[in-house]
Order: C-alpha cells, then sequence, then structure tokens
C-alpha cells in the first residue's frame, strides 16, 4: 500500500513513490542511503537520506530516514480556530517532522487522543478501542473516520500495541504513519473547530438580517 504524505514544495497530499539510489559506503562501516521521488503536482524533487551501520549482522540505524531537500519544507499551517493546547502539539509535531517521525508521530497520537477524551467525549482503556468506539458512534463525518482507521492500520497497532496504549511514546514508525497522523488531526480540526465556527458565523449574519427585517431569530 503506498503511503500517503505532504510535498514538502506545495504541501498537497500527495503518495510516498521513494525509489531508493546508489548507496555510499564511508571506511568506518557507515552507509548513506538516498531516496528521492517527484511530486506529481508540483514536479519538484524531494530527497531523503537514510544512514546505518554495515558492522553489525543486523541493520543499525545512525540517522532514520530524514527530509535532505528541501532544506526547508513547507509548514503545515492551521486554521486561527485552533486553540491551544491543540495547536501547540501540532506545530511541535510539524516541526520536529524531517528530523524525527517517530517524535512527530508519538506527538501526534497525544495530540489525538487529547481530542478523542476531550471534543469527543470518549475514553477507553487504550487508543485502538477509542478510535473503534468514535467509528461506531456514527457522530462524526466518513472523512474523519476512514482517517482514524487508517491511523491504526498504517501505525500497525497490532504489532505495536504500545502506540495504543501509551501513546506519546516515542518508537518505531511505518513508512508515511508520522504524516498521516498529521493529515487526520487537521481534519479533526476542521470538524470540530472550524466548521462550527463557520457555521455561528453563518447563523450570526442572518441572525442580524432577520432582526433589521423584525423577523424571528434563528436559534
Amino acid at each position: 500500500m503506498l503511503a500517503p504524505m505532504k510535498c514538502p514544495h506545495c504541501n498537497v497530499g500527495i503518495y510516498e513513490s521513494l525509489q531508493r539510489g546508489t548507496p555510499y559506503a564511508l571506511p568506518k562501516g557507515v552507509q548513506w542511503t538516498p531516496y528521492f521521488q517527484v511530486c506529481p503536482e508540483c514536479k519538484q524533487d524531494i530527497v531523503y537520506l537514510e544512514c546505518f551501520s554495515t558492522s553489525t549482522q543486523t541493520i543499525e540505524y545512525i540517522v532514520e530516514r530524514f527530509i535532505a531537500y528541501p532544506s526547508n519544507p513547507t509548514l503545515r499551517q492551521l486554521p486561527p480556530e485552533v486553540p491551544d493546547p491543540y495547536r501547540q502539539d501540532f506545530v511541535e509535531a510539524v516541526a520536529v517532522l524531517p528530523l524525527s517521525p517517530k517524535a512527530s508521530a508519538a506527538l501526534s497520537r497525544r495530540n489525538l487522543q487529547a481530542l478523542i477524551h476531550d471534543l469527543a467525549g470518549v475514553k477507553g482503556p487504550n487508543l485502538d478501542s477509542e478510535i473503534q468506539t468514535i467509528i461506531d458512534s456514527g457522530k462524526v463525518p466518513s472523512y474523519v473516520t476512514e482517517g482514524l482507521h487508517a491511523v491504526r492500520q498504517l501505525g500497525n497497532f497490532a504489532a505495536h500495541p504500545i502506540k495504543s496504549l501509551t501513546t506519546g511514546d516515542v518508537v518505531p514508525v511505518e513508512a508515511g504513519e508520522a504524516e498521516w497522523n498529521l493529515n487526520v488531526l487537521e481534519s479533526m480540526f476542521d470538524f470540530y473547530f472550524v466548521q462550527p465556527a463557520i457555521t455561528a458565523k453563518r447563523k450570526a449574519e442572518m441572525n442580524k438580517k432577520l432582526q433589521d427585517a423584525g423577523k424571528p431569530l434563528l436559534k
């Protein structure tokens, strides 16, 4: 399955299709490997680097895959309706994504669980069961439930239950997992903060017109 991501140039949602380049081995048993693809939207190059030790029987990562180009990825912008602490956690998760997808995913999982507790009013033994409760409730739109389901699927919760039990722990992530968690947070921010604010604004504007016309106000 192709992992979803956002282009670091144009910030448009795309699918990861990284191609592995020729590794470069250094004398002391260290190997750097490039991965690259072209954004299908803006046609810009995207390059990642990965470094691991070749001196052991098993792969020992020294620097896990990080974005090398562009050097200053486009940061995701949140609507002003999104309040703290959700905003601050999201901003931090975006900032550390190029350096540590594991840390970014941990911040996003913690943020996601806080949203589920505070706004959906759902609290369970772990994040996995809380997501299922929201999906079963039918109280959120399909684009949110589908995104939440993919959080579990991409995160491979079955193989890594610690992600569900202790959401803020920094643990290994799957390809595209950290980016997808941010995508899902954005969809939840839209549902819980942005759309209600738009509706309230439109209602206030309509009530002003009705009031001026001497007609009953919307409740």
